[in-house]
C-alpha cells in the first residue's frame, strides 16, 4: 500500500511523501495536465471539481474549484514559479474558505523509485499558526483520497509505445 506520510518541519513546514506505481512522467503528468487533474484532485468522495484551469509553465495561472452537493464549495488559487519536466514543480497557492489564506509555497519532486516515483511535496507556511489550521481542515485524508483516486487511473497515463 502505498499511503501518504505526513511531517512537520519547524514552525513553518509540512513535507508529504508519497509512492506511486508509475513512473515519474506520468506522475508528473497527472499534476500538470488539467483535464487528468479535474479527475482525480477532489479530496473525499461526493466532491467535484467543475473548474480547472493549469498553466503548466512559469508564471501560469492555477484556479481549482470544488463543489459539494451539502457541503457547498471553495476554491484555490495560485501561480506556477518552476517546472522541471518529470522532476520539480515549484508553485504558490492559496485556499479560499470563503476568505483567502495566506500564501502556501509548494516544491513537489518526483523521483524514480525502484520501478515507480517517489513524490515529495515540502510546503511553506508564513507561520506556526496558518500551519495548524491548514492541518485542522483534514487536508491530510483528503489528500490521500486524491491520491488513491490517481493510483487507480495512472496506468492509464502511462506513455504508451504507440505515442511516440
Amino acid at each position: 500500500m502505498n499511503k501518504l506520510t505526513l511531517k512537520t518541519e519547524g514552525d513553518t513546514h509540512v513535507i508529504v511523501t508519497r509512492h506511486f506505481d508509475a513512473p515519474p512522467e506520468a506522475v508528473f503528468r497527472a499534476h500538470t495536465d488539467p483535464k487528468i487533474v479535474q479527475q482525480w484532485v477532489l479530496g473525499p468522495e461526493g466532491w467535484t471539481m467543475p473548474v480547472c484551469i493549469n498553466e503548466a509553465k512559469p508564471g501560469g495561472k492555477i484556479r481549482y474549484e470544488w463543489k459539494h452537493p451539502k457541503q457547498g464549495g471553495f476554491h484555490l488559487t495560485g501561480e506556477y514559479i518552476e517546472l522541471v519536466p518529470y522532476s520539480k514543480i515549484v508553485h504558490v497557492e492559496r485556499m479560499f474558505l470563503p476568505d483567502p489564506t495566506p500564501d502556501n509555497h509548494v516544491e513537489t519532486r518526483f523521483e524514480p523509485d525502484g520501478a515507480g516515483t517517489k513524490m515529495t511535496m515540502r510546503m511553506t507556511l508564513p507561520d506556526a499558526k496558518t500551519r495548524a489550521a491548514m492541518l485542522a481542515t483534514g487536508m491530510e485524508k483528503g489528500m490521500e483520497a486524491s491520491y488513491v483516486r490517481l493510483e487507480s487511473m495512472i496506468g492509464n497515463l502511462m506513455p504508451s509505445a504507440a505515442s511516440h
